[in-house]
């Protein structure tokens, strides 16, 4: 524990008990009886998004003042681990939705505050972050939809894809650029809130391996007028900076998913190998599935104790790009070399559709790409240890 980081009080220790025993409940009443269904017919989870609105997890992270939880990094992480272990699409729900969040209570204005974060919180207004273009992903500098002001208002125009909550929510918040000669680029980029309304079309849902019963989409924005007001906080050009910001949490998240579809594949794994047998003895006799089972343990206690630095960081109020981004990467090369795992100790019986074991083994890949690369961590993890160790 660093010197920044007070200990856990008994207080908040009860708090974090009802909180996840509530979860709990909700997930194996609520969730594990439908998600086989659910995710094979990839339909959107309506009931399960009005549980998590009676549960306030649309506000988990927003403060107490705007009717949020407050919830610290260390719990919400531990809220994600819980989920993505029975259904890796209930928590990317309220990811991008509290990403937004999070740049308003941030940068936003008092307005802006007063607003929207309530109804955020309420899960009467969802949304996400629209970040990614056809034509650019981790590079946002890149991006092309642009905004020119025209009075009170941005007049929006370009395109965005792979975008979380956008077919079925109300509200996104938007990286558009609003200087397109600014140099170097990202002095250019600015963060707008827009809401559904004329000029912004969802074109299509996407069709995806894994990761079903979400909605991901493409959008378009053709002449779409939005308030001035609804730049997120007062100057031009600092949207990239408030979304990077908000995305230290979100791959916290990412990296929390990881930890808990890591610990699905050991669990049902461990109990497959003590049922299954072979030649005359379980499975978990065989040394060559022993040293699998081995393996799956250790990568799971270390992803947690990862995702746990990454938070109590992020709690700390420190810049995390370094804990979160190796959080992120390992955690989530833990769920994809789990997911195989797995499939490899239930051979047929992974494969089936009956089982979850494919679920995982669909499910995992994206981990590894949403919110920014592994190969992207892997470059954030090296310049931020340059810059923390200079020679």
């Amino acid at each position: 524990m660093g010197m920044d980081e007070a200990p856990q009080s008994r207080e908040d220790d009860g708090q974090e008990a009802l909180i996840l025993q509530s979860v709990d409940r909700f997930l194996e009443r609520e969730v594990r009886p439908v998600v086989h269904a659910l995710e094979a017919a990839d339909t959107y989870p309506d009931a399960i998004v009005a549980k998590l609105r009676t549960l306030g997890l649309f506000g988990a992270t927003i403060a107490p003042e705007y009717g949020g939880l407050g919830l610290t990094a260390l719990i919400y992480a531990r809220i994600v681990e819980r989920m993505a272990a029975v259904w890796i699409s209930v928590p990317g729900l309220f990811n991008s939705h509290l990403i937004m969040a999070a740049a308003v209570q941030r940068f936003g204005t008092e307005e802006q505050k007063g607003r929207y974060l309530a109804r955020f919180a309420s899960g009467e207004l969802r949304g996400g972050i629209a970040l990614t273009e056809p034509d650019c992903g981790t590079d946002l500098q890149a991006i092309r939809t642009h905004a020119h002001r025209e009075g009170d208002h941005y007049v929006v125009n370009g395109a965005k894809t792979w975008i979380t909550n956008s077919v079925e929510g109300h509200i996104l918040a938007v990286l558009v650029k609003t200087d397109l000669r600014a140099q170097p680029p990202h002095r250019g980029i600015s963060l707008l809130l827009i809401e559904k309304g004329p000029g912004f079309k969802v074109v299509r849902k996407l069709e995806k391996l894994g990761y079903r019963g979400i909605d991901t989409g493409e959008i378009t924005f053709e002449n779409c007028r939005v308030p001035a007001a609804n730049l997120i906080g007062t100057t031009e050009g600092r949207g990239l900076q408030q979304v990077l910001n908000g995305l230290e949490l979100g791959r916290i998240n990412v990296a929390a998913r990881g930890a808990g579809l890591a610990r699905a594949c050991l669990e049902e794994s461990l109990r497959y190998a003590q049922l299954r047998k072979t030649f005359g003895k379980p499975i978990a006799e065989h040394q060559a599935i022993q040293l699998k089972l081995a393996d799956m343990a250790t990568r799971v206690e270390a992803a947690r104790l990862l995702v746990d630095s990454a938070a109590r960081a992020y709690d700390a109020g420190r810049r995390c790009d370094l804990e979160a981004g190796m959080a992120k990467l390992y955690a989530t090369e833990a769920g994809l070399e789990n997911s195989l795992e797995a499939m490899r100790i239930h051979g047929a019986y992974g494969y089936s559709k009956e089982f979850n074991i494919e679920r995982y083994y669909r499910d995992a890949p994206l981990l590894a790409i949403g919110e920014g690369t592994n190969e992207l961590q892997r470059i954030i993890i090296a310049r931020e240890l340059v810059k923390r160790h200079p020679a």
